[in-house]
């Protein structure tokens, strides 16, 4: 097992399929501010809420010259139907491979009424311009998340 993540960590690179058929890749941000956030499943509760809610701050993140990358093992087809669905504005990446996921530290075992499972933990990282770990949120509770990673990105600004 690979050493966690942590703050000051260059991020792992990756390059994964986006919704809208376009790929998405860590170079495509050099020099912004990247928000990239791992939930569990498209189109469920708490997923739902958690994208809205980045969707609804998205001027204030491109005010923060900070772009918002939500990650999941879901296809793209699904990325584009929650999307739609939901009229999200943020960028979608699929990790049905889940080698990102890994490499991030974000695909770990779970456990719901005594069965133990593989999925995604919630979390949030927070990488510089320079392709530096900033901050990293783990086990992320949807209430007030998005105000707290737009203030720290809003400080990254400066």
């Amino acid at each position: 097992m690979t050493k966690p993540l942590t703050v000051a960590d260059i991020a792992p690179d990756f390059i994964l399929p986006g919704d809208g058929a376009q790929d998405i890749s860590l170079s495509d941000f050099a020099g912004q501010t990247l928000v990239l956030y791992f939930y569990p499943k498209d189109d469920t509760p708490g997923c739902t809420k958690q994208a809205i809610a980045f969707s609804e701050s998205l001027s204030s993140f491109t005010q923060a010259n900070t772009i918002v990358v939500g990650v999941s093992k879901d296809s793209v087809k699904k990325h584009d139907k929650f999307k739609a669905k939901h009229q999200l504005k943020i960028r979608l990446a699929a990790d049905e491979e889940l080698n990102m996921l890994q490499s991030y530290g974000v695909w770990i075992e779970k456990s719901m009424y005594g069965r133990k499972y593989m999925g995604i933990e919630r979390s949030t990282f927070l990488i510089d311009g320079t392709g530096k770990i900033a901050q990293i949120w783990r086990k992320v509770k949807i209430p007030g998340h998005v105000d707290t990673v737009l203030a720290a990105a809003q400080e990254l600004a400066g």
